[in-house]
């Protein structure tokens, strides 16, 4: 009897998940996807509500897809239970599913806020498809809505740049000192907070919201500082929890609350062998750290997603760690943190820093001896677009390069990435790197069954080819 792999979620982990089991055993297995929404991209929602795609272009599969695929998708149907030891689980549709291998990927959930109000209409999150829909019909007709959003955090504020983009008029509230505050710290935070300032943005950081209450169809917020904000739209962006309920109730090993998730191993299995988990409810293997943790990015779901299917697929793949990163763009002013951003000072890595305000301009690079172990980015689109540096320094730790001498010439020439990351050979390194001992290959679903054409450009050879001297 064919083995059958079964699959919770729709989301990268899923997808890529089924189409590298299908790279290995060529269609030999049995493969079931249980998923309550469609499968779709959640980084591509703030592009449908930016107005820039239509809601069918945040689709990553279809009938079709997975016809090919060979997959049965029940979308629409939860699982209500797992049964670890009888390598069974129970559907919200009734009826259960015998498995071989289990992977499980539930995501997150959007964290709650617990004050009087937050229940009323147009007071939502915007964290699924029906959310995007909800806010895109609570401001149809009005071509300026005011829109209040609490918490500024990273996906918080790639929903407030969609909205931006719009035009809408934006206030923001932070309980902590300064927005973005588990990606930026003060100083590289204070120009974020400059730029929103300029480009109208209302910011009150420091405070919270003690009630919502609606007034003739207008939202109104009272703040902890006395102050009120009104609103037609309030969007609840306080972070999001692992769905890690399934495995707690099954005994699969897990932790609970904002910074749990469940635990696995450097092949993505969980304390059961042939139950794998990845994406953003795994706490897995991290690179700079000792300790497990959680990557909720589109990045890690993808790779978790492939070295989990390769084992299901009866492979011997083993994961070197996810990179902590977050790239976002703020209204036009881009920004990216990676690795150990947070770990300078005494005790931690050693700073090395530039800041210009009237750039605006911010570089921190943390090192640990000669390796870089994080860094922070700040500066203008175009500005950050016509460099590479971003994308080299995250090369250089994803890589792990001991930079040796260059370490010096980066302090006295903090915007020459490109020779220390070409005399390292880092590039070389990237390229010869395989996650699965062989190339990837691109998705199998394409919306509108366009087809990709990459191309290799002209500074290819600059960057493999160059000799060090």
């Amino acid at each position: 009897m064919a083995t059958h792999n079964v699959i919770i979620g729709g989301g990268p982990v899923a997808t890529n998940a089924v189409e590298t089991i299908r790279q290995f055993d060529q269609g030999a297995s049995r493969i079931t996807l249980v998923s309550d929404e469609p499968a779709h991209s959640r980084m591509a929602l703030p592009y449908w509500l930016a107005g820039q795609i239509p809601r069918d272009q945040t689709l990553t599969a279809d009938d079709a897809y997975f016809s090919k695929q060979n997959v049965e998708a029940r979308i629409g149907v939860r699982i209500t239970k797992i049964d670890p030891k009888g390598n069974r689980v129970t559907l919200s549709a009734g009826g259960d599913l015998q498995f071989d291998n289990l992977l499980i990927a539930t995501g997150s959930s959007p964290a709650g806020l617990p004050i009087p109000g937050v229940d009323l209409p147009a007071v939502q999150p915007l964290w699924t498809l029906a959310h995007i829909q909800s806010a895109l019909d609570a401001t149809k007709g009005n071509a300026k809505p005011r829109v209040l959003m609490i918490g500024s955090g990273f996906i918080g504020f790639i929903m407030l740049n969609a909205m931006h983009k719009r035009g809408w008029p934006i206030s923001v509230i932070e309980r902590e000192q300064h927005v973005l505050p588990r990606m930026l710290n003060g100083e590289a935070a204070g120009l974020v907070e400059s730029w929103l300032a300029a480009k109208g943005v209302d910011l009150h950081c420091g405070t919270t919201v003690k009630q919502i209450r609606d007034a003739n169809g207008v939202k109104v917020a009272e703040l902890a500082d006395g102050s009120k904000v009104e609103a037609d739209l309030v969007i609840v962006a306080t972070g999001v929890t692992p769905n890690v309920d399934l495995a707690v109730a099954s005994g699969i090993t897990a932790h609970e609350g904002a910074d749990g998730g469940i635990v696995v191993n450097e092949r993505m299995q969980t304390n059961f062998p042939n139950i794998y988990a990845g994406g953003d409810v795994a706490k897995g293997p991290a690179l700079f750290s000792d300790e497990p943790a959680v990557h909720a990015i589109q990045p890690t779901a993808v790779d978790h997603g492939r070295v989990a299917g390769a084992n299901m697929a009866g492979q011997d793949v083993k994961y070197p760690g996810s990179l902590s990163m977050n790239i976002l763009d703020v209204c036009g002013l881009q920004c990216a943190s990676f690795g150990n951003w947070a770990n300078g000072g005494t005790g931690g890595a050693e700073p090395m820093t530039i800041s210009n305000a009237a750039g605006p301009v911010y570089r921190s690079l943390l090192w640990s001896g000669d390796q870089i172990s994080g860094a922070v980015f700040i500066g203008r689109a175009n500005d950050m677009g016509m460099l590479t540096d971003v994308g080299m320094v995250k090369g250089m730790m994803q890589t792990q390069t001991h930079l040796g001498h260059w370490k010096g010439f980066l302090a006295e020439n903090p915007f020459d990435v490109r020779r220390p990351y070409v005399a390292s050979k880092v590039a070389q390194k990237l390229v010869g790197t395989t996650l699965l001992g062989r190339p990837s290959r691109t998705r199998q679903y394409q919306f509108g069954g366009a087809k990709p054409q990459p191309a290799v450009g002209s500074a290819h050879q600059a960057y493999v080819g160059t000799k060090a001297n």
